[in-house]
């Protein structure tokens, strides 16, 4: 790691530098890493970015944890919690495990106890990117019509281009759950659930309304592309989509709800725009049917490895201009990985409807 180029992490509106990370792996154990590169002065890092009360026998901060992430503070057999607590002088107060609430941290100094907050939280910044996403804002594209021309394709595919390496029926995405997915979300318990459709409610007052007009969307689903370099090999396949009007909206939309949401913590930025697609074909469905994939396929690059590819040149020549239908987009919503609705789509934890 070049020291004079750090790595960095925005933690709630504050820049943070990130050391060098040292882990250890433990047998049977999820891989557990350090909070800090060694032992350093808990005096060395003032920060106002969070609240720290005085009381009677010192001072104290609270932060709200969900309680998967606990034993990532807590460490084997209680090491990184009690390494926390020597090197910042504090004590560290965590739930029992499975019971949602407060981490406590109380110390004789401020400085003390700020320090121990934020090497907390850079800690679990690191393992909550290491989760896998549990939610996505979703566009729904399984309206009948565009499910009948979606079966319509799959079915065409599998005629004419069966004998093409790799091309077989297991590759097609479930017509129920089309969709166009704007960014994924790691969401651990009911009140971060609860924070993304809060925010989700003021997106839609601060500039949806103005930008949608109160009316659905008309959106064009027309045409196929893929997203690797090599069309022989290829692992997702994807039906293009834009706005009847010829408008942007639809895509400013998109990339105003990411801004928001990587701002708020709740999301990683994946792209600088939001790339508008519908999945139609992917290698992940394979194994899995009811495997969602990142928007950003580098993101999952252990299992690119495990995919087998396959050769879409014929599929390009034949449908790069297939028509899939209009549809009436009225609502971004929270979708919840792998689940489904009484429709076949994703269940809804929450969402934004544009009239």
């Amino acid at each position: 790691m070049d020291v004079l180029r750090p790595t960095l992490i925005r933690i709630g509106g504050r820049v943070y530098r990130k050391n060098l990370i040292q882990e250890q792996a433990y047998q049977h154990e999820e891989e557990e890493e350090d909070f800090c590169a060694g032992p350093g002065d808990c005096t060395d890092e003032p920060c106002d970015a969070f609240v720290v009360e005085e009381t009677e026998k010192g001072f104290q901060c609270r932060v709200e944890v969900p309680s998967p992430l606990y034993k990532y503070i807590i460490g084997k057999k209680g090491e990184t919690k009690k390494k926390l607590e020597t090197e910042t002088r504090t004590s560290i107060s965590i739930p029992k495990p499975g019971v949602e609430g407060e981490i406590v941290i109380t110390g004789q100094h401020r400085s003390s106890v700020t320090s121990a907050r934020t090497r907390i939280d850079v800690l679990l910044d690191s393992f909550r990117k290491k989760q896998p996403f549990t939610h996505f804002l979703s566009f729904a594209l399984n309206q009948p019509a565009i499910q009948e021309k979606f079966l319509q394709f799959k079915e065409e595919v599998l005629e004419k281009c069966s004998k093409d390496h790799g091309v077989s029926s297991s590759l097609f995405q479930n017509p129920a759950k089309l969709h166009l997915t704007l960014g994924t979300l790691v969401l651990l318990n009911e009140q971060e659930i609860q924070k993304a459709c809060d925010l989700l409610q003021r997106c839609k007052e601060d500039f949806v309304n103005q930008i949608a007009g109160g009316k659905p969307l008309t959106v064009v689903v027309e045409g196929v592309e893929y997203m690797n370099d090599d069309p022989a090999m290829m692992d997702v396949l994807y039906a293009k989509v834009h706005m009847k009007d010829g408008s942007d909206r639809l895509q400013v939309i998109a990339d105003q709800l990411v801004e928001r949401f990587v701002a708020s913590g709740l999301m990683l930025r994946e792209w600088d725009r939001v790339k508008l697609h519908a999945t139609v074909m992917n290698t992940v469905f394979r194994k899995d049917p009811s495997a969602e994939e990142r928007n950003n396929t580098v993101t999952g690059r252990s299992s690119f490895k495990e995919r087998e590819s396959f050769n879409g040149r014929n599929i390009l020549k034949l449908f790069e201009n297939f028509y899939f239908g209009e549809v009436q987009l009225d609502s971004v919503r929270l979708s919840q990985r792998f689940s489904s609705d009484a429709s076949g789509y994703y269940a809804t934890s929450g969402q934004l409807t544009f009239s």
